[in-house]
């Protein structure tokens, strides 16, 4: 008979902030349906902060053969829910805007990086610059958050913290 323990699990109580992030941002991306089916990539997240990619596929150009600003939408705002929701409190969108700046061409890499920029109470407000492979600016994404009930991970189960 073998003595060994499994391994301990962290309690989200236990978890460092940047812990908690990487902890919610994996529940969320894996309930994400959305993100996970255009291609998204979750590079980075902590308290307040995201970053992801994705490659411009054939099925994300308009009838002009560039990229649909609906996806570098859809990026910035997938981008905007993890940074917000990082604390482990849900949180949605209660309004946003976007500038698109440059045409982005099919195969090109798109990052969108969300930084806080306040969080009061309930409410917070977002940056998202949405960059393409040469590091230039493609569009900027400004998003409001409001907290709602609830968190993403029950406050009283286990999860891991990687």
């Amino acid at each position: 008979m073998s003595t060994q323990t499994q391994p301990s699990r962290k309690t989200v109580a236990d978890m460092t902030p940047d812990e908690l992030a990487r902890a919610t941002a994996q529940s969320m991306f894996d309930a994400d349906g959305c993100s996970r089916a255009h291609g998204f990539e979750l590079l980075d997240v902590r308290p307040g902060y995201a970053k992801m990619r994705a490659v411009v596929r054939d099925d994300f150009l308009n009838g002009h053969q560039i990229c649909h600003g609906g996806m570098i939408f859809m990026l910035a705002d997938s981008t905007f829910a993890f940074a917000c929701n990082s604390y482990n409190l849900s949180t949605v969108a209660s309004g946003c805007s976007i500038e698109f700046l440059r045409p982005v061409e099919k195969g090109d890499v798109l990052t969108a990086e969300a930084v806080e920029q306040t969080l009061s109470g309930r409410t917070g407000i977002y940056d998202i610059r949405v960059s393409n492979r040469a590091d230039e600016t493609v569009a900027m994404f400004r998003g409001k958050s409001a907290q709602i009930r609830g968190t993403v991970i029950p406050t009283d189960s286990a999860a891991d913290a990687t």
